[in-house]
């Protein structure tokens, strides 16, 4: 159906926006709040992620900014890695689970990482991005 009024439909309905995604995906309320309030500026930089693992581990002692913190860490890392390494990309996982897709078609689970990182504190962010970045 092609309602003149409301614009033309996508070709193919199941199309992702990227950009929008990738919008989406690097909000991370929580954790720009926390770092913030530490001091580190959130610019999507590698150099960031050497700062957010410096960052006291406060959240620690309540279960649930440790999972939402980890979910964010996760996320943050992926946005940084798909802004500074060349091809890589966000990709949805049939079940909505975001992922990190490398132009070699290597995918990095960053939300798992992010979710180690705030409950052990490694592998460091940093660590992680270094891995990612050299492949």
């Amino acid at each position: 159906m092609n309602i003149p009024f409301l614009g033309r439909r996508r070709e193919d309905p199941g199309a992702l926006d990227p950009e929008g995604i990738a919008d989406l995906l690097a909000e991370c309320e929580l954790l720009r709040s926390q770092a913030t309030q530490d001091g580190v500026r959130l610019d999507d930089s590698p150099a960031s992620l050497e700062e957010l693992d410096q960052v006291v581990p406060r959240w620690r002692d309540d279960e649930e900014d440790l999972h939402r913190l980890g979910n964010d860490a996760g996320l943050y890392l992926g946005t940084v890695i798909v802004r500074t390494v060349p091809g890589a990309a966000w990709r949805l996982w049939p079940d909505g689970h975001p992922v990190v897709r490398l132009a070699s078609g290597r995918e990095f689970d960053v939300v798992a990482a992010g979710h180690e990182w705030a409950a052990n504190g490694a592998p460091e962010l940093s660590q992680v991005y270094a891995e990612v970045a050299e492949n």
